[in-house]
């Protein structure tokens, strides 16, 4: 995801991070340098270096710093992020699993009832495109057993009733 453009405000301690589709806030408080009121930020740009997906930021000291969009989607925790993320877990899991079991990749593939380019793709980490429940047929056929757990948040409240 490219950012668009970034601004700061140094009374709400925040960056305000602008996408195509939404503005996002990232606070001062997860930064390292971390600005303060005698060191605050002084200005900030979107990072052509980091490809437009990053923006680096600078404090009256000189010192400087970069945040990565991967870091504001996960702060505001953005429901597509959280998806790819648990894509990207899966995945990860998958072709170790894959390296470690006996069974050839020729007969993973017939069990799934797929073809070998499905399979391949299925394993690329990149590919986001796919969906969980091919993953966890994959996992299902190298014995691997999954659980789900929903749970409150630590952080969270839970209302009154």
């Amino acid at each position: 995801m490219k950012i668009r453009s970034v601004s700061f405000n140094n009374k709400r301690k925040a960056f305000a991070v602008r996408t195509a589709t939404t503005t996002l806030s990232f606070p001062y408080a997860k930064l390292a340098p971390a600005p303060n009121a005698g060191d605050p930020v002084v200005q900030v740009a979107v990072d052509e270096d980091l490809g437009r997906e990053g923006f680096t930021y600078y404090l009256r000291s000189g010192e400087d710093g970069s945040v990565h969009i991967d870091q504001v989607l996960e702060y505001n925790r953005d429901p597509r992020y959280l998806r790819d993320l648990l894509l990207y877990q899966l995945t990860v899991e998958a072709r170790a699993r894959v390296e470690m079991s006996a069974l050839s990749k020729r007969e993973i593939i017939r069990r799934l009832r797929t073809s070998a380019a499905q399979f391949y793709r299925l394993l690329d980490q990149t590919n986001y495109r796919k969906s969980v429940d091919p993953l966890l047929s994959l996992l299902q056929v190298l014995d691997c057993e999954v659980e789900v757990r929903v749970r409150t948040k630590p952080s969270s409240r839970t209302r009154a009733a």
